[in-house]
């Protein structure tokens, strides 16, 4: 059987990671799961952690992006499903490159925000193969599209229709 690997972009403020993973896990789902660095002084500072540092907080920026990027697009093109979340307090640019350049390889994305985000998301919104609101639809989406299976419908009903 399949390994699928998921690539959980997006804020990094909430556990909404934690809860697809445990998701997954209880429903038993072939996944293994990848993110960004998702400690945030460590993803801002790494550049000039290795590199040397900066007295321009532009090159400090531009050498950690870098650095992350390497990260980043190895995982996002390594991944069968990408999932990237908008969370509302902060608004993540890096997030919505993520799910451009899932989009520019074909990935299959799955967005995830509130209500009050959805015409900012628009053309995000659009290019995705799912758009959500909770980890627990993600998990859903998982089940379904990897196992075939729909909550609620027993084998016998999926079968019979």
């Amino acid at each position: 059987m399949k390994t699928w690997t998921i690539y959980l972009s997006g804020e990094i403020h909430t556990d909404w990671r934690e809860q697809i993973e445990a998701g997954a896990k209880a429903a038993n789902l072939p996944v293994a799961f990848a993110a960004p660095v998702t400690h945030h002084e460590a993803s801002d500072d790494c550049g000039v952690a290795i590199l040397g540092a900066e007295p321009n907080k532009f090159w400090h920026d531009h050498k950690g992006a870098q650095m992350n990027a390497i990260r980043t697009r190895t995982l996002i093109e390594g991944a069968d499903i990408v999932v990237v979340r908008f969370g509302e307090k902060y608004k993540q640019w890096n997030a919505a490159f993520d799910a451009g350049y899932a989009a520019a390889l074909n990935k299959p994305t799955i967005i995830m925000h509130q209500d009050e985000h959805a015409h900012a998301l628009k053309e995000v919104d659009a290019a995705a193969l799912a758009v959500t609101k909770t980890s627990e639809e993600v998990v859903e989406i998982l089940r379904y599209v990897i196992n075939g299976e729909l909550k609620g419908y027993t084998d016998q009903q999926q079968a019979a229709e």
